[in-house]
């Protein structure tokens, strides 16, 4: 057993050695217990509920296999809701409405990963959430969204950047909140209006998307072609007015993509400047664990 601990120290020794800055050895132990990467946000209906609050989070930790105490956590209010959505939806949601919560942890992979609780999240999916966070230069993390009853999740988008923003500490540009949510928005329109399923509308937004950035054009009749061109390729039948909505979507995604490019960047410098300490953490936390299972077998011994 003291192997194996004496193993774990040298580890840290060079992680400290590779990483830590000479002076900052004290400031990284003693940091609070906050897991800095991960970030928790609750819709203020679900967390002024002690049992939808419960339920939830025994979601998170079953899916996310994390200790919620040591995460950051935040409320997402209907005023925090209405304010990216009232002008995108025209939809106003009170308190006892905002009901999905979301979950974001970084450092995960060199991807994004989106999963929904499907039992509960009955309009936006996965490829949906997704496709609305690339445009605003989320391409990097596991999101987790859930809610304690059945709800569209229009409204947990809202949610999940808020997330990124308390992990981070970077605010996302309000002009990139408006284009992911007016995607969300737009692609639940078109879902109602057609026999199209969500991730097949997701796909084809993500498909134009990526043909309008290749052409570096926002000029409408341009969108207008790339958008038909992708329905007709994915068999998909689309109204006039579907496709409007669309190509506004895609324009707006278009208009702000510096915007989201930079944001990117800014995502994955905290990533990479990040990536050492949550090293650090995870061999300072495997040392606490094997000298705390050796006290409970030296206590075990002593005792038989």
């Amino acid at each position: 057993m003291w192997g194996k601990i004496v193993g774990v120290i040298i580890l840290i020794i060079i992680a400290v050695g590779l990483f830590v800055p000479v002076g900052s050895i004290t400031n990284t132990v003693s940091n609070d217990n906050n897991t800095s990467d991960v970030a928790v946000t609750y819709g203020e209906t679900t967390y002024n509920n002690g049992n939808y609050k419960n339920t939830v989070d025994q979601y998170f930790q079953d899916n996310g296999n994390l200790d919620l105490n040591h995460v950051k956590q935040t409320v997402i209010t209907a005023d925090d809701v209405n304010k990216i959505s009232g002008d995108i939806s025209h939809k106003t949601y009170n308190s006892n409405q905002v009901l999905s919560c979301a979950m974001v942890e970084l450092n995960t992979n060199d991807d994004i990963q989106v999963d929904v609780d499907k039992s509960k999240i009955t309009t936006v999916t996965e490829s949906m959430y997704k496709s609305a966070l690339n445009s605003s230069g989320i391409t990097k993390g596991h999101v987790i969204v859930t809610s304690p009853t059945t709800a569209t999740g229009e409204s947990a988008l809202a949610g999940v950047m808020k997330s990124y923003e308390t992990a981070t500490g970077k605010e996302i540009p309000s002009d990139l909140k408006d284009a992911a949510n007016n995607e969300i928005y737009t692609e639940s329109q078109v879902v109602n209006n057609t026999n199209a399923s969500a991730d097949d509308v997701a796909n084809l937004v993500s498909q134009a998307k990526e043909q309008a950035s290749q052409q570096n054009t926002t000029d409408n009749q341009t969108i207008t072609n790339i958008v038909n061109n992708v329905a007709s390729n994915n068999n998909i039948n689309l109204s006039n007015n579907d496709v409007n909505l669309i190509v506004q979507s895609v324009s707006q995604s278009q208009s702000v993509k510096d915007q989201a490019t930079d944001y990117q960047s800014q995502i994955s410098d905290y990533v990479d400047n990040n990536g050492s300490q949550s090293l650090f953490q995870q061999l300072w936390e495997m040392l606490q664990s094997l000298i705390n299972n050796n006290g409970s077998s030296s206590n075990t011994n002593y005792s038989n």
